[in-house]
């Protein structure tokens, strides 16, 4: 039996911690990995001490008819990147890399397009994180150097 890449074998840890989710949509886990030990973990949900969506039984995004990628601050749940960053110290994550996965709800199948949203990416940017790797099939991934977020600015142009 061949021996899991890193990459692989860290977006499974990812993999297993998006069983917490409690979003009715998607579900997501990330982990924060420095020198080859975790950091952090973290799933998408309600901030602590709030009811959730399961617990709630529904969606507000749904209820609304919300297409995916929108209207984030009608979400109850804050992202796994975001929860992963939350806890862990900005000085265990400086250098180090966010592995993230996510499921369908519905249908429990791999998201492909599994990426951080650019609320997201800038906490990735603020934490000090240098890559994030992101699963895209069974055994796919991308990886991505944070830096390219700097340079390829996607707030500039967008008005407001």
């Amino acid at each position: 039996m061949a021996r899991r890449d890193k990459e692989n074998y860290y977006l499974d840890i990812a993999e297993t911690v998006l069983e917490r989710s409690t979003c009715l949509r998607k579900k997501y886990g990330a982990i924060i990995v420095l020198n080859d030990e975790i950091v952090s973990t973290g799933y998408n949900g309600a901030p602590r001490g709030r009811k959730n969506c399961l617990d709630i039984g529904g969606c507000t995004r749904d209820k609304l008819n919300i297409p995916s990628g929108e209207r984030y601050e009608l979400c109850r749940s804050v992202h796994a990147e975001t929860n992963a960053i939350i806890s862990a110290a900005r000085r265990d994550m400086i250098g180090g890399t966010l592995y993230l996965t996510g499921r369908d709800c519905k249908t429990g199948e791999l998201l492909s397009s599994t990426t951080p949203c650019s609320m997201c990416r800038r906490v990735i940017i603020n934490s000090g994180i240098t890559k994030v790797v992101c699963r895209t099939g069974d055994d796919d991934f991308t990886v991505t150097p944070v830096r390219d977020w700097v340079y390829g600015d996607d707030s500039l142009g967008l008005g407001g």
